[in-house]
């Protein structure tokens, strides 16, 4: 299993709405970057994700699960890019914003901070368990 983090301005898509997608889940769409669409790419059934808030708030938020591997994606008219379908998981009681992950020393590799426009990226199994403790997970 895979750890990754994916981003959403929450007034397009927020977590409360990813868990109204229910057990059915929905598609991850809309990524047009090929960096972030390789990370889509290598995401396997039952990889975990974080839910972040950028834009708005600026938090991690919650995690979600992939249910459905890649495939193209119907909203890019050129065929290029793909999406993938997740699953609401759970919601932090105190959502971890980038200032409190920015302080922290043990997480300063992260591409959160070191590339802070990439939409879809690995965490690894270390900061992963990091993260969620402070999310009290």
């Amino acid at each position: 299993m895979k750890y990754w983090l994916m981003k959403s301005e929450p007034d397009v898509w927020s977590i409360d709405q990813q868990k109204k997608a229910g057990i059915k889940g929905a598609q991850w769409d809309g990524v047009r970057n090929y960096q972030a669409a390789n990370n889509l790419k290598n995401m396997k059934k039952g990889d975990l994700c974080f839910f972040y808030h950028s834009n708005i708030g600026k938090e991690i938020v919650g995690t979600v699960k992939v249910i459905k591997e890649f495939f193209i994606d119907k909203t890019d008219k050129s065929g290029r890019f793909v999406a993938v379908t997740i699953q609401f998981k759970n919601k932090f009681s105190k959502p971890i914003t980038l200032e409190e992950i920015k302080k922290n020393k043990e997480l300063s590799h992260l591409s959160l901070i070191k590339q802070s426009r990439l939409s879809v990226m690995p965490i690894d199994s270390k900061s992963w368990k990091i993260i969620n403790k402070m999310g009290k997970i």
